[in-house]
């Protein structure tokens, strides 16, 4: 298993899953989306990561609200109430007869394109929303080991021209500057902001004592 910050105990029920597609569910090996989803095309889209522990999902009203002003500051219009949202991440779970140790990936994306395009005025359906649950207990052997961190030259968006508050599917230069670290051998990139000050890794925080 390779070494990083996401390291999670294999656990086989992951296998077959259930995963809700727009109102109907699919298991692992049969989800799918079309590929004129905006998402795919144009990383057009935003999401949650929400952790279950004991039967609760763990900040959820502050994971919703996040949501919600990034689907406002993207101009994606949700046609459901967080009430409602709610609901659907909790069929999922108990379609999967999940408790405790998961980890939950809401996606919304703009919906499907006319054809390849940033255009929003493009999209001939409304959004489209993915929650995939898996089973994820973090690494043992990541935590004894620790992860060795390389200060990446590609820097940590700006508000001004992309907001690091938004959890959007746009991760390509968090990709880039893990990338160079992977490359220098380290596990992980420190990310600077655009004057050169400590920002955050490309996936985890950055805490310092």
């Amino acid at each position: 298993m390779i070494h990083g910050t996401h390291n999670a105990e294999e656990d086989l029920r992951n296998n077959d899953v259930w995963v809700y597609i727009n109102e109907e569910f699919f298991r692992r090996a049969d989800a799918k989306i079309s590929v004129f989803d905006s998402g795919y095309l144009v990383g057009d889209g935003v999401w949650e990561g929400i952790r279950l522990h004991h039967g609760k999902l763990v900040f959820i009203e502050d994971h919703l609200k996040r949501l919600w002003q990034a689907a406002k500051a993207t101009g994606i219009k949700l046609p459901f109430s967080k009430t409602e949202l709610i609901a659907k991440i909790e069929e999922t779970i108990f379609r999967n007869e999940m408790k405790d140790g998961v980890h939950i990936r809401v996606m919304i994306t703009r919906g499907i394109k006319k054809t390849p395009s940033q255009d929003p005025r493009l999209t001939i359906s409304g959004p489209n929303l993915v929650i995939i649950a898996e089973y994820k207990k973090a690494s043992t052997s990541s935590k004894d080991l620790g992860v060795r961190l390389f200060t990446s030259s590609i820097r940590r968006g700006s508000p001004d021209y992309l907001d690091p508050k938004l959890n959007c599917h746009s991760k390509l230069h968090e990709v880039q500057a893990l990338i160079q670290a992977i490359e220098a051998g380290a596990d992980e990139a420190l990310m600077l902001d655009i004057n050169g000050f400590v920002s955050t890794c490309n996936a985890t925080n950055f805490l310092s004592k």
